[in-house]
């Protein structure tokens, strides 16, 4: 078993193209010893996006602070503190933090999703 806050876990930047302003906390990660699935904190400055990508996993995101936005390539759904939402395989997503503060976000994805 393991047990931390999360500020005991290194972050560091995600250095990508299509990226700005992305920092990233691996939570749960291959250290861990996790057999099904990895759990990461994305922060994401005001102004800052991931890059629009898509990948063959499905990944859960529960939003912890701050508002922003999933964009799909052809839609936009907000989101915000409280907010979960379900990427399915092969659906295109970026999240783009639209507030103030810092857009903080757990992303669970399967092991063999890295």
């Amino acid at each position: 078993m393991i047990v931390k806050k999360y500020q005991e876990v290194e972050k560091s930047q995600v250095i990508k193209e299509g990226v700005k302003d992305v920092s990233i906390r691996w939570l749960i990660g291959e250290d861990s010893g996790a057999p099904n699935f990895y759990l990461r904190l994305f922060e994401v400055a005001p102004g800052g996006y991931t890059p629009l990508h898509t990948h063959p996993w499905e990944h859960e995101v529960f939003v912890v602070e701050g508002k922003g936005k999933i964009n799909t390539g052809e839609r936009s759904l907000p989101i915000e503190k409280g907010s979960f939402a379900l990427v399915l395989p092969g659906e295109q997503h970026r999240f783009e933090n639209t507030g103030d503060t810092t857009l903080k976000f757990l992303c669970i994805i399967p092991t063999d999703g890295r």
